[in-house]
């Protein structure tokens, strides 16, 4: 068995899943905020790499609709590779497209701030931060699909 960590990347945050390969089950696991460097943000992955027995990470590349690397993709690759020497395990990539569209309709809108008025800030922090988390699991269940064969 495979122990799977999925990256959903962000420009503020990175969110993590794990999951386990070939069929094992793939959840949620934490939102971390991206750090100021690429090396902190390495050391970080890297204490939950080494924690939770993390054999591969499957970074989500985020593709245009038509399934082109576009600048973004192009950010993504980069700091994949800047971490990769930094975590010690291999780095794959898994096209994202529409991964926090399918995330935000699983976990349903944001709730209302107090008295029905607008979520305050803290609410929308946390509702963006599970919707991370949300989008790596769902990166990293197309990925264990692929391996095995399997319709997502």
């Amino acid at each position: 068995m495979t122990r799977l960590l999925g990256i959903d990347l962000g420009d503020v945050r990175i969110g993590l899943a794990l999951g386990d390969a070939p069929d094992g089950p793939v959840f949620p696991y934490a939102t971390i905020l991206r750090a100021r460097t690429v090396a902190a943000d390495a050391a970080a992955l890297r204490a939950i790499i080494e924690r939770e027995g993390i054999d591969e990470v499957v970074l989500g590349l985020p593709l245009d609709f038509g399934g082109a690397e576009g600048r973004q993709a192009a950010a993504t690759r980069e700091w994949g590779t800047a971490i990769a020497d930094a975590i010690g395990v291999p780095v794959v990539y898994r096209d994202e497209r529409l991964t926090s569209e399918l995330a935000a309709q699983w976990i349903g809108p944001m709730k209302r701030g107090r008295s029905g008025g607008p979520p305050t800030a803290a609410q929308r922090r946390a509702y963006r931060a599970r919707l991370d988390r949300e989008a790596a699991a769902i990166i990293l269940r197309d990925e264990i699909a692929a391996r095995s064969g399997s319709d997502t």
